[in-house]
């Protein structure tokens, strides 16, 4: 089996060419920046906001991520919205991780309506399958919606709570950026195994002085543990992961998934108890154990960090239109369990349609209302994607040829998130950025109809929590219009 790359290093090179010119331009002092030039001065802040449901008798708190009918029991440990706030001097960009499986896009719009002094807010999930149903398909009864309307709104009080507090603690600050990778870490548990190993962080500190820790950003790869029999909510094993880098550097830390459809988990046989056993993934110290795992290679990737030059701050961010091909996802929409707005699809990932409501009688083709970000940090390059991206679209690890067996064997390879960036070596990748819809899958993994690929007698788990499959592709497509948006914006500021 052959991994094709799609063309990525042409995309590198390019891009790369146009990054070193603006960045050389605009990184060239202290703090990679003027110290005396406030408009290119770096501050950052971090706060965090409890968003823990409230358990009371008579008002269930449906659990997310397993099976219906599944109401909470107890609290293990709370929840947070934890936000990062960056400043450049001019704009202001806020970073916020909810402990949640996924929020949706019309309540992040309903958070930015509060804060319209930001450049922009993104708002990403750390996927916890042990939080309250923030989708609406983990109720009590298939036709019945998990969301709570009021447990919503106190996420988005608290995520704003969050950023304006983060944002009362701004300070000057310098950035350093490091990788650490650790394959064994993760398990594909849908064929073709492919991971994205790399773990990205960036350490904020105070001018001059490494020592001092104000802030760090961590971005992983791979779903937490999802002790499925639990009924405790908790935020699995990257709550561990967060306390144990606090008490590391004694600063908030702000942790973000990465690439973690296709499917990646943890290992079954990686992690023993005192008496040498292999951890159950049931158990809490399995997600203990884990987390500090993450925790150490993070700290391993802090300890090569390099100096990175954080500002400019430039945001190309855009609502798109996903086509809905998914008749489970359409079907809970008309039936209220899925609560989100619809459009007639128009054949561009930018243009949005008409609206289509629930009981419409339209039969054409509807779109989803998302969003890609593109955010150019200075030298980093962060795309915010929203959904479980499969890892072969981080650098077009694509097996080639396809399995036979697949929908569409000869689908064009879609271009990968490191070829679309100026430089993937100075790459944050934040999945469910901002929206949660489902896995992104290559079109050429697509699976749903016999012969099944692999020579399966049924399908891989996957597609039936998909949007659709063009998804990948109207993803990237988007990301690529956003990142050449950046470009042009920046190209002609300079002059």
């Amino acid at each position: 089996m052959r991994i094709a790359q799609a063309g990525a290093t042409g995309f590198r090179m390019r891009h790369a060419v146009i990054a070193m010119a603006i960045g050389l331009a605009l990184c060239s002092g202290p703090s990679r920046a003027n110290a005396a030039d406030e408009s290119l001065q770096l501050k950052v802040g971090a706060a965090k906001a409890d968003i823990t449901p409230e358990l009371r008798e008579g008002h269930p708190v449906w659990m997310a991520g397993h099976e219906l009918n599944r109401p909470a029991e107890g609290i293990h440990d709370p929840l947070f919205a934890r936000a990062l706030v960056l400043r450049d001097g001019q704009r202001s960009i806020a970073l916020v991780a909810v402990d949640l499986i996924g929020v949706q896009h019309p309540l992040v719009r309903r958070v930015r309506e509060q804060l319209p002094e930001f450049a922009h807010v993104l708002v990403a999930s750390t996927h916890t399958h042990e939080g309250p149903d923030c989708v609406g398909i983990w109720g009590p009864a298939p036709d019945r919606s998990g969301v709570d309307p009021q447990y919503l709104e106190k996420v988005a009080q608290g995520i704003v709570r969050a950023v304006r507090e983060a944002a009362s603690r701004t300070a000057p600050a310098e950035a350093v950026y490091g990788t650490a990778e650790d394959v064994t870490l993760l398990a594909d548990y849908r064929l073709p195994n492919v991971f994205d190993p790399v773990l990205r962080t960036v350490r904020f500190h105070r001018p001059g002085k490494r020592d001092e820790t104000l802030a760090v950003l961590v971005q992983w790869n791979s779903h937490p543990i999802e002790p499925d029999k639990n009924r405790l909510i908790t935020r699995d094993c990257y709550g561990y992961t967060v306390d144990r880098l606090e008490a590391e550097f004694a600063a908030p830390v702000v942790y973000f998934d990465g690439a973690i459809g296709g499917l990646m988990g943890t290992p079954n046989k990686r992690f023993q108890d005192a008496q040498g056993n292999w951890l159950a993934k049931d158990a809490f110290d399995l997600m203990r154990m884990y987390g500090h795992a993450v925790a150490d290679l993070t700290i391993q990737a802090l300890e090569g960090a390099k100096p990175v030059c954080m500002v400019p701050l430039v945001v190309s961010s855009r609502e798109i239109a996903l086509r809905l091909d998914n008749a489970g996802f359409r079907a809970a929409r008309r039936a209220g369990v899925l609560p989100r707005p619809a459009f007639r699809w128009t054949g561009d990932v930018d243009r949005l349609g008409e609206p289509v409501a629930p009981d419409s009688d339209y039969q054409g083709p509807v779109a989803l209302r998302s969003e890609v970000t593109y955010l150019r940090l200075g030298e980093l390059h962060l795309a915010g994607i929203p959904g479980e991206l499969y890892p072969e679209l981080v650098y077009g690890e694509f097996q080639d040829p396809a399995d036979p067996g697949a929908d569409f064997p000869d689908a064009p390879l879609e271009p990968c998130v490191a070829s679309l960036l100026p430089d993937d070596d100075k790459m944050l990748l934040i999945g469910l950025a901002s929206d949660e819809v489902g896995y992104i899958v290559p079109k050429r993994q697509w699976d749903v109809k016999p012969p099944y690929a692999y020579g399966r007698d049924s399908p891989q788990y996957g597609e039936r929590n998909s949007v659709g499959p063009e998804t990948a592709a109207l993803i990237m497509e988007a990301l690529r219009r956003r990142v050449a948006e950046a470009q042009q914006a920046s190209t002609a500021s300079a002059k």
